[in-house]
């Protein structure tokens, strides 16, 4: 979709040009905690199975991958002070937008995911969520904006992820795929933003979507959030 490439394009040029006065200071911060490189750069998995960089605004401490696990609750020692402003405000994904302007990602699309313990792990239906380019925020990245949370006090968050975030993290993630349009990228940024301040008014715009796209009333009320998410399964995996 080149519409969608060239809106990628400007939109990321505008936010790194009128964002910056904000990813200056944060990264000051995080460079003022611990004198090191306020930048992180992840390795994931984008479109066609290809590893890139992705660029972040480092929340955790600089030996974080040795101290622990993928997943990350709320509550992990590995924030730093400034890192859990800049993860309630999402500020870490500001960066991505440099990402985006390279290739590597969209604004909209499945969230990108690292290799260990991540993409091997995926069933050959979720394989699909590398048809197209990951992006910064999805369906999912509104319902679950609350992972930290979810995984705090878990003795084992990335169990904790795959049982209960992974299975409909990936179904979200697949219904985008197969029906994906740029009306429906509007509405998704749109949401991300309404979701920072009034998450409910974000869930009833992310439940008109999937009634739109004939999701099961499971997934529906999942996506509701009036509790915790349920155990499932990821797709392909029989039940």
């Amino acid at each position: 979709m080149m519409l969608k490439r060239a809106i990628d394009i400007l939109v990321s040029v505008l936010v790194l040009i009128f964002a910056s006065p904000i990813l200056l200071g944060a990264m000051f911060l995080v460079w003022r905690y611990d004198r090191h490189s306020p930048l992180y750069h992840a390795r994931r998995v984008g479109k066609g199975n290809h590893d890139f960089m992705m660029i972040k605004l480092r929340s955790m401490t600089i030996d974080a991958e040795a101290r622990g696990g993928t997943s990350t609750a709320a509550s992990d020692r590995r924030i730093t002070p400034a890192g859990h402003m800049i993860r309630r405000y999402k500020l870490d994904e500001l960066s991505q937008f440099w990402n985006v302007l390279r290739g590597d990602m969209s604004i909209v699309g499945p969230r990108p995911n690292a290799r260990d313990n991540g993409v091997d792990r995926y069933t050959p239906e979720e394989m699909r969520l590398l048809s197209i380019r990951p992006g910064i925020t999805d369906l999912s990245s509104i319902v679950f904006s609350d992972e930290g949370d979810i995984l705090t006090g878990a003795a084992d968050p990335d169990a904790l992820y795959d049982a209960v975030i992974r299975p409909w993290k990936s179904r979200l993630g697949l219904l985008y795929v197969e029906r994906h349009t740029l009306a429906m990228d509007l509405r998704i940024i749109w949401l991300t933003a309404v979701a920072i301040v009034a998450k409910p008014v974000a869930l009833r715009g992310v439940d008109a979507i999937l009634a739109g796209l004939g999701a099961g009333d499971e997934l529906r009320a999942i996506c509701a959030r009036t509790g915790p998410p349920p155990r499932g399964v990821p797709p392909g995996v029989p039940a």
